[in-house]
């Protein structure tokens, strides 16, 4: 079954993260158009400000510990606009606490994912997150 190219964001604030799951991505063939913001207000001002019909993500990858706006912060106005609520939002952080959990699962949350320590397992999980996501679940139509 073919799929339009997606548009993903990632919102992550470290570097050497967001070039590994860039990488990641690339290598195993994700198509589409992969933005990043590099803390929660560029996060918001992608999704909020001018001219976001058009970059509007079919799916976001989400790291918690950002600075300016934390990641909840983000994924609660993001669930809160009727226009955005539809769009899959997983959770990628390095945080395993039971309380940023239950946080991201009351904020409607759709997939809380600990990153793992090396590279490969990393890859490995980028690629069934983004398979299921992008490949395997069917996508709202509307924008």
């Amino acid at each position: 079954m073919s799929h339009p190219p997606a548009k993903i964001l990632l919102v992550e604030d470290n570097d050497d993260h967001a070039e590994l799951i860039e990488r990641a991505l690339d290598d195993f063939g994700v198509e589409g158009t992969l933005s990043r913001a590099k803390d929660g207000e560029a996060a918001l001002e992608h999704l909020f400000g001018e001219g976001c019909e058009e970059r509007r993500p079919d799916f976001i990858f989400l790291d918690l510990r950002l600075p300016r706006v934390d990641g909840l912060e983000v994924l609660r106005r993001i669930k809160e606009r009727p226009e955005l609520r539809s769009v899959p939002v997983v959770v990628l952080t390095t945080s395993s606490a039971d309380r940023d959990l239950a946080s991201a699962y009351d904020s409607h949350v759709n997939a809380y994912v600990v990153k793992p320590v090396d590279y490969e397992s990393l890859e490995k999980m980028l690629q069934d997150t983004s398979t299921f996501w992008l490949a395997w679940n069917r996508r709202s139509g509307h924008k």
